[in-house]
């Protein structure tokens, strides 16, 4: 009996080294997967009230973050082209181009954005630089875009897989409960991992509500030269720019303050760089340091400590790269509900028993005043 025990138990082993082996491979999508099953969890519960399976609430929950995401980001990207075309014609780069990079030689215009403006351009030979580039490095930028899809891919179909059969997941860590210590300690982490995680994602919604206001009002009152291009879409990108690090929604309103001022100052305009001050004051004060100050500790978790909050968002892209913004508060809620549950039953401490009569230290009584 003993053998075969040992058999089964080595094979166990080697199945949980290759599992964990295939999880280390796809970390960044596993932890990104977590991230918004937690992020949309009370979303997917929410619909129950349509009488949806379960099935077709997960598909409705993912097709409303996804649609918006890729309009937002298409939307960004035509603007971005567009407005890149009409600024290099403008200035005349493409002769300054023309002189440095050899790529641009025999380029004397860009061709229109359209189907026929680019079958022309190519028959014309104008892209042939850009087509040369691409053939070169074809095994790159294919290796590149498979792994952005296979990641993709993985990303959609755990976080589906998770918020429709989540709760079995759940039952399934249950069973190997111990004098209730782990079903005590699970049911705090998922609880924790739940608050902290959708109070993320009403902040980014929170954020870019904010900022779409305070841009549009800026350009109510501030003149056409100096007003903010796209108020709509540069608020939704702050509000997804909050959840970097540090750096934050600075990474979009400090490039919208330069590209407002710099036409301006060019022109000599100096006296309307006082609107694209005043901008900065709102962007810093009304969409980056109030929303920071007033709801961050509300949507950070109940019992997840702010500052360590905070400093996981920070540490965590530094230590693991990119996913760490995600792995890195996942990390440290699971850590510190262990600490606060299952570690000190596992040393011995019995539970405390809340008492009516029994105040916190810091709390006074009406007899002490």
């Amino acid at each position: 009996m003993n053998e075969k025990r040992l058999v089964v138990a080595c094979f166990g082993v080697l199945v949980a080294a290759a599992l964990a082996f295939l999880a280390y491979r796809f970390i960044a999508p596993l932890t990104v997967s977590v991230f918004l099953y937690y992020s949309t969890r009370r979303y997917h519960k929410s619909l129950r009230r349509l009488h949806l399976p379960s099935r077709a609430r997960a598909a409705i929950v993912l097709a409303s973050l996804a649609v918006p995401l890729v309009l937002l980001i298409g939307y960004a990207v035509v603007l971005l082209v567009v407005d890149a075309r009409s600024f290099i014609t403008q200035y005349a780069l493409l002769d300054v181009a023309a002189a440095r990079l050899p790529w641009f030689e025999g380029i004397d215009t860009l061709p229109p954005l359209t189907i026929d403006g680019l079958y022309t351009a190519y028959q014309s030979g104008q892209l042939s630089p850009f087509i040369t580039f691409a053939t070169d490095h074809a095994a790159f930028l294919t290796s590149l875009l498979s792994e952005l899809f296979l990641d993709l891919f993985v990303i959609i179909i755990v976080t589906y897989y998770l918020l429709v059969d989540g709760g079995r997941l759940r039952e399934w860590l249950l069973r190997f409960d111990d004098d209730a210590i782990v079903r005590d300690y699970l049911e705090a982490t998922d609880v924790e991992l739940e608050a902290v995680l959708f109070g993320n994602l009403l902040n980014v919604i929170a954020v870019a509500l904010i900022a779409i206001a305070s841009f549009s009002a800026y350009n109510f009152v501030a003149p056409e030269a100096v007003q903010v291009p796209y108020p709509a879409l540069a608020g939704a990108l702050t509000g997804l720019a909050s959840l970097v690090p540090v750096v934050g929604m600075k990474l979009v309103y400090l490039p919208l303050a330069a590209i407002t001022a710099i036409p301006v100052a060019l022109t000599g305009r100096t006296g309307l760089l006082v609107y694209v001050v005043g901008f900065l004051v709102v962007a810093v004060v009304v969409v980056d340091t109030i929303p920071d100050i007033v709801l961050r500790p509300l949507l950070s978790g109940e019992n997840t400590h702010v500052g360590l909050l905070m400093l996981a968002y920070t540490l965590g892209p530094v230590v693991l790269g990119f996913y760490g913004l995600f792995l890195a508060p996942i990390l440290l809620v699971v850590g510190l509900t262990f600490a606060d549950t299952a570690l000190p039953r596992l040393l011995g401490a019995d539970p405390v028993e809340g008492d009516d009569d029994t105040l916190p230290a810091a709390q006074r009584r009406l007899d002490d005043f």
